[in-house]
């Protein structure tokens, strides 16, 4: 039994490692967000909401300035400041802006957000525990394997959630009267956005598929609904 003991403290680690990332994500946010306020966008939200037969969707301004946008693992969805800030500028459309809110929508009713941390923090605990674990049986290449594992597994699923949650949103903004066209848009420059990183990273590494990957997706899902 005692030679099972540091897989079994491993696996406690991370268990209370992913724990503590949920509570301290989430009183981040608590302390660094408001909810928006913009009488523009609220009449967006407002149509998606009713789209949902909800009588409202919150959504918060996280005062950060990387573009971004988040599902929290409670439900709440949160634009960046700096995402909003490229609204306000008019670099994004109102619409281009909406479809983020209704791509984090689509994680929140998908589940995704409770699977996942919006931070790295769970990640980090699932590979340290993880290479204790293999270290005992690989010494030396281990840690190498459970860094290359987690990794791997961590932006498989990634992509998989972004596809759905793209699948969901092109969904809720053609029955909101939005259309897909905001999201396509969007896409293309969030890729500028990122200076041009998804063109050299490997696709099967990246947590979000390519750019181009997404359009054609929604593309086709415009076919299949007849979408012009």
């Amino acid at each position: 039994m005692l030679k099972f003991a540091p897989i079994l403290l491993a696996i406690v680690y991370g268990l209370v490692m992913y724990r503590f990332s949920a509570w301290r994500t989430a009183r981040t946010l608590d302390e660094q967000s408001t909810e928006l306020a913009d009488p523009e966008l609220k009449k967006l939200i407002d149509q998606m909401a009713g789209a949902l037969e909800l009588p409202r969707i919150r959504v918060h301004i996280y005062e950060i300035d990387p573009v971004n946008g988040l599902a929290a693992s409670d439900g709440r969805i949160f634009i960046t400041r700096g995402f909003y800030r490229k609204y306000a500028n008019g670099e994004v459309s109102k619409e281009e802006l909406a479809s983020v809110i209704a791509h984090e929508l689509g994680h929140v009713a998908l589940g995704h957000s409770r699977r996942r941390m919006i931070d790295f923090s769970g990640q980090n605990a699932l590979r340290t525990a993880l290479a204790m674990v293999l270290s005992r049986f690989l010494p030396g290449i281990g840690v190498w394997i459970a860094n290359t594992l987690t990794t791997l597994l961590a932006a498989r699923l990634s992509r998989g959630d972004e596809y759905e949650a793209d699948e969901y949103a092109a969904a809720l903004l053609t029955k909101a009267g939005i259309g897909t066209a905001p999201q396509k848009t969007l896409f293309t420059k969030l890729e500028a956005l990122t200076s041009g990183r998804a063109g050299v990273m490997p696709a099967w590494l990246m947590s979000h598929p390519k750019t181009d990957e997404r359009i054609k997706a929604i593309e086709k899902l415009e076919n299949k609904w007849g979408i012009a």
